[in-house]
């Protein structure tokens, strides 16, 4: 598979909160070969890169080693490299490769830190437009993305109707529900109380946050499990006798067992602090919580009015991070305004994360969509055809077989 891995420069780039930075560079990797109506943008969810497709030895400039959606990207799969142009940019304010505040400031020659400006999806998605430009790529045949990727890309529908002609959104919503609001605030507070947050200058220590990232992070992982994952993964069971305690306990507690879902947390938490920056995720958790699809419209429907495309959505039984519900109510507003949309339903127990990893659920009606629409396909719009009182029951159709 062809794969382009570059860094552009998109000059100039003023936020939505009215600051500027002389500079915004966007990481990006792309797949395939344009053809000029081929162009699939891929946005990645709150942690994830520009590697989204493409197994490989060893770590790349994205930071990750494995590609985050290789099971739905590349050739012959439900993305396919061999038909479509496939690009995914890191957004502003991470910290794979895209300007964020671990990235230095040209006016000062230190890393930004918290003087970088504030970000918000709508900025992720005018990067993107910029960086398409860079590429001269006009057009795009559709946007795909999970969580608040998904997000990205009903805001693309939003900024640029005229500019894309699919819309995919996975286990997305319009805006946050105020419980995972709550939860994303303590994340966030887990960090700026570490005292090694230093106010968000702690680069080129020796101390950084990590304990606080990595509560932050655990909080994240309670949020995309659902209870029956939970209970099929871990139960009450303890630990294996070789599992070490990451963090403190107090005399008490060496009474008690050392379980299993503990020693998980612990194990993703020290993974992910050694890739992730902790500034970063104090703005890209803030740039989802704050995401809105009606700000400055009457409603949602009225958002996106302007788009004349074709609109997929699926969401997950499980999802409580993203529910069925929300993705019904997005699904809702297509229909107010005629838009050709179907919302298809997924029995999952794996949560949020089933988008990630239930790709022979998602992969079919994905591929479907893409190559054919909403009519010439066996897509199920399951609330728009279920009559009865279970409108979000799971779909059941030779997709899945």
């Amino acid at each position: 598979m062809e794969v382009e891995r570059d860094t552009v420069s998109v000059g100039e780039f003023e936020f939505e909160c009215g600051e500027s930075i002389p500079d915004l560079e966007i990481a990006y990797e792309a797949y395939g070969e344009f053809t000029g109506e081929n162009a699939v943008l891929v946005c990645h969810a709150l942690t994830g890169s520009s590697h989204v497709a493409g197994h490989r030895t060893g770590k790349d400039t994205s930071g990750q080693a494995r590609a985050w959606w290789d099971d739905i990207v590349g050739p012959g799969k439900a993305i396919d490299t061999t038909e479509y142009y496939v690009v995914c940019a890191n957004v502003p304010g991470s910290c794979y490769g895209s300007t964020g505040p671990a990235s230095e400031n040209p006016e000062t020659g230190e890393p930004y830190g918290t003087d970088f400006p504030a970000v918000t999806v709508g900025d992720w998605t005018e990067a993107q437009r910029r960086l398409l430009d860079e590429l001269g790529i006009p057009h795009l045949h559709a946007v795909v993305g999970g969580s608040v990727g998904g997000m990205n890309a009903l805001d693309w529908a939003k900024r640029h109707p005229d500019h894309v002609e699919r819309v995919v959104s996975i286990a997305a919503a319009a805006r946050l529900d105020p419980q995972c609001l709550a939860l994303d605030a303590v994340a966030r507070r887990a960090i700026t109380t570490d005292d090694a947050w230093q106010g968000g200058d702690y680069y080129g220590t020796d101390d950084e946050p990590t304990e606080g990232l990595a509560l932050a992070r655990q909080i994240g992982h309670i949020m995309y499990l659902s209870k029956a994952s939970m209970e099929q993964k871990f139960g009450r069971r303890a630990a294996g006798r070789d599992a070490m305690r990451t963090f403190p306990v107090d005399p008490a507690g060496t009474f008690f067992p050392y379980r299993d879902v503990e020693s998980y947390l612990d194990y993703q938490a020290e993974k992910f602090v050694e890739r992730f920056d902790a500034n970063a995720y104090l703005y890209l958790t803030r740039s989802m919580d704050n995401y809105d699809l009606a700000a400055g419209f009457e409603d949602d429907a009225d958002a996106l009015s302007a788009f004349e495309g074709e609109a997929l959505l699926i969401s997950f039984t499980g999802d409580w991070h993203f529910t069925t519900e929300q993705s019904e109510q997005v699904a809702e507003s297509f229909r107010d305004l005629d838009t050709p949309v179907a919302h298809h339903v997924i029995e999952s127990d794996h949560g949020h994360d089933a988008f990630l990893v239930e790709p022979e659920k998602v992969g079919p009606p994905l591929s479907d969509f893409l190559g054919e629409g909403i009519d010439g396909t066996a897509i199920t719009d399951t609330a728009e055809d279920d009559e009865d009182e279970s409108q979000f029951a799971p779909v059941h159709t030779s997709l899945f077989s």
